[in-house]
């Protein structure tokens, strides 16, 4: 376990907010990966959850972009209310979604985070081809890290609002009416990660429209 201090936090949208943190020395992971997270706080200390790394391995310092349910007693909501100077508790790092080459990218809300680090990885090293990027949210207030994702995929970035009327936007839904609509063809990798029931509907419909289920990451 290593402590780590917050050396910046704010929030990024309404409801998602932005953790630097210390990197200890020698500290490796890969882009996808997860670390298992609680905050060194007496009654927090053991209440341990997963979150991505949204950060590459060479950086000086941590990041996770972490998703803050105010509703109820969480620990994201615990997390919502930490500052700069704070300490979280890092137990254990594990593989999650590993980049396995070009394809298409499915994500719902929070389901972007592991693929940040991904893209930002291949931005990096000249290697961001031969993808694309579907990604749901309620609204426009909701996409996390608009900005960049639209500098490094280009067109190749496509929004899906399933709630509010945006102009210049149609309400919908990823759904198999939608993918058949956007996709040609599905012999392709597919790269899906979301809330539960949203990852389970896309790879159900991906596979009934002829997606392998051996090229499905999720």
């Amino acid at each position: 376990m290593q402590r780590l201090k917050i050396l910046n936090t704010h929030f990024i949208t309404h409801n998602v907010k932005r953790f630097v943190l210390e990197k200890p020395k020698g500290f490796e992971y890969t882009p996808g990966q997860s670390a298992k997270i609680s905050i060194d706080l007496p009654d927090w200390k053991n209440k341990i959850r997963p979150f991505t790394f949204t950060s590459l391995h060479h950086w000086d310092s941590l990041e996770f972009i972490i998703k803050i349910y105010d509703e109820h007693d969480s620990v994201t909501s615990q997390l919502g209310k930490l500052n700069t100077g704070d300490v979280l508790l890092l137990h254990e790092v594990y593989g999650t979604i590993q980049y396995k080459g070009p394809g298409i990218f499915i994500a719902g809300g929070t389901g972007i985070t592991p693929f940040i680090a991904i893209f930002r990885a291949l931005f990096e090293s000249g290697n961001l081809r031969n993808l694309a990027l579907l990604y749901s949210n309620k609204t426009k207030e909701d996409i996390i890290l608009h900005d960049e994702l639209t500098k490094m995929l280009g067109p190749a970035y496509k929004n899906v609002f399933t709630q509010e009327g945006v102009i210049g936007f149609r309400e919908r839904r990823i759904d198999r009416k939608f993918l058949i609509e956007t996709i040609g063809s599905f012999d392709s990798r597919f790269y899906v990660c979301g809330p539960e029931i949203f990852t389970k509907e896309i790879c159900e419909a991906l596979i009934s429209l002829g997606a392998d289920p051996e090229f499905l990451i999720i």
